[in-house]
């Protein structure tokens, strides 16, 4: 091991730059598509293991943001996705828009290294656990940005059912729980190492859901309604009409459903503008309920991205208006700031976008109960999903992920929307334009599925609510609780070690 820290002392500023983005891009394998959580386990432990090399907080500030750069830009790439949607205009800003974005989130493990390194210069402990407390931040500051958290690589094992009792950040400190455990086994401590280990291989076993059981006749079925709409087709008046009519067909195929869902946006029209002609969908539901995306505006011409129930006859029992909006893609940051400022023009023109709903859910769903609404981005936030203090049936996401394009976007939001399902202790009804589309059980399993890029429907048994989970009601006091604790107890041992 000192031969290790020798060698990568003795490297140039710019190899050691290198060296850490390249472990980071291997840290960033352990999110989905690929799954290779091994991989962000063994790049975690490197880093801590070369924690020591690090003559100043400065310097570890500078070497870790090295490594949330590598990983940040490989986990977000897909997020040049909707610049490419109209090349022609907006390709050019694609580079910028990823680096800055890996960049600034690579600034919170930066700040976690600069603690760190002040509080105990030789802990690669107090480094994971403060990169723990970055996440959360990071998770809240400046409306939030909870994507490609650490906890996330454990989606695919039984490591995932944690998050029913600590959320997304206590699926983040067994990953850095992990990463120390591995790099005291290459160290010295080897049996605190084994042991460490040992613990998360029993948890991962007793925990792992197994399949999922069989669906029973009293389960309500629902479709789940994939039109494949590609994001630069999606509003062009030569194609709308043909994603609305295969839903409508989609729709009115075969035996009839309890439920039909449609995804975000899934009318290229504003509500206000067909409320006189949703007969016709409703004609297609054959008497179902069918929840769809829109977009509509109220009388004071204030634009909201909407969730709508409607019932038979066309009748439109609940609408919920998106609340957690995209910064920038949905609305403009500082608009209001702007016009009370006195730059009225600026602000006129930044500020064209939704407005943020004020009513939380959840709604109700004829002949199946309450569910709670989620429309794409808020799919993301674990702390914000609340079915009011009574218990709901089930989660309901509707998303328009052409955006994400065909391969990390679709699959990281997916993921995510798997610990949701698991924190709650609900089944999910994911339905998404291009995919994918899913019906998820409240442990996490996948019952049934629409691929990416195809369209089509599916009719699939709505599995049953589990009991309330600790994190449905306590949320992340648990995981802060635990984080809090921890953090003291190793710095107050790492600095009587340093005595």
């Amino acid at each position: 091991m000192a031969n290790i820290l020798a060698w990568f002392g003795a490297r140039k500023g710019w190899h050691r730059f290198a060296i850490l983005a390249l472990l980071g891009l291997v840290a960033a394998l352990g999110q989905a598509p690929f799954d290779v959580w091994p991989a962000t386990i063994l790049a975690l432990a490197a880093l801590f293991l070369l924690t020591p090399a690090n003559r100043s907080a400065k310097q570890a500030a500078f070497h870790v943001w090295a490594f949330g750069l590598g990983y940040f830009a490989f986990s977000l790439r897909w997020i040049v996705e909707p610049f490419l949607v109209d090349i022609a205009r907006h390709g050019w800003m694609a580079p910028f828009a990823l680096v800055l974005m890996a960049a600034g989130a690579a600034l919170f493990w930066a700040l976690a290294a600069g603690i760190a390194h002040r509080a105990a210069p030789r802990s690669g402990a107090l480094l994971g656990l403060a990169l723990v407390g970055v996440e959360v931040v990071r998770s809240l500051i400046l409306t939030g940005f909870p994507w490609a958290l650490l906890g996330h690589i454990w989606v695919q094992t039984g490591i995932a059912q944690l998050a029913a009792f600590g959320g997304p950040h206590l699926l983040t400190l067994m990953t850095v729980l992990c990463a120390w455990a591995v790099a005291l086994l290459i160290g010295r401590d080897r049996l605190v190492g084994l042991i460490v280990l040992g613990l998360v291989v029993a948890v991962s076993f007793v925990l792992r859901p197994g399949p999922a059981p069989l669906a029973t006749p009293d389960l309500p079925i629902v479709r789940l309604v994939q039109p494949n709409a590609p994001q630069h087709q999606k509003w062009d008046p030569a194609y709308r009409d043909v994603f609305l009519n295969r839903m409508v067909r989609l729709t009115g195929e075969g035996a009839v459903p309890d439920l039909v869902v449609w995804p975000e946006t899934a009318i290229p029209f504003l509500l206000n503008q067909i409320e006189d002609d949703l007969s016709l969908l409703s004609d297609a539901a054959r008497g179902a309920p069918l929840v769809f995306g829109i977009q509509r505006r109220d009388a004071e011409l204030r634009a909201f991205n909407s969730l709508v129930v409607m019932g038979p006859g066309g009748q439109v029992q609940s609408i919920y208006d998106k609340r957690h909006l995209v910064p920038f893609g949905e609305y403009m940051p500082g608009a209001r700031l702007l016009g009370q400022m006195g730059a009225t023009g600026l602000a006129r023109n930044l500020g064209v976008g939704f407005t943020p709903g004020t009513e939380a859910g959840p709604i109700t769903l004829p002949g199946i109960g309450r569910a709670i609404p989620l429309i794409c981005y808020e799919g993301i936030f674990a702390e914000e999903v609340s079915d009011g203090g009574t218990r709901a049936r089930l989660l309901l996401l509707i998303t328009n992920d052409a955006w994400f394009g065909q391969a990390a976007g679709p699959r990281q939001h997916l993921a995510q929307a798997r610990l949701r399902a698991i924190e709650q202790g609900l089944p999910m009804v994911r339905v998404a334009n291009t995919g994918i589309s899913a019906m998820i059980d409240g442990k996490g399993r996948i019952i049934a599925f629409l691929p990416l890029g195809v369209d089509g429907a599916i009719d699939v048994a709505l599995p049953a609510a589990l009991s309330e989970t600790p994190y449905a009601r306590w949320g992340d006091l648990p995981a802060l609780v635990l984080l809090i604790v921890l953090l003291g107890g190793v710095y107050f041992n790492a600095r009587r070690d340093s005595d």
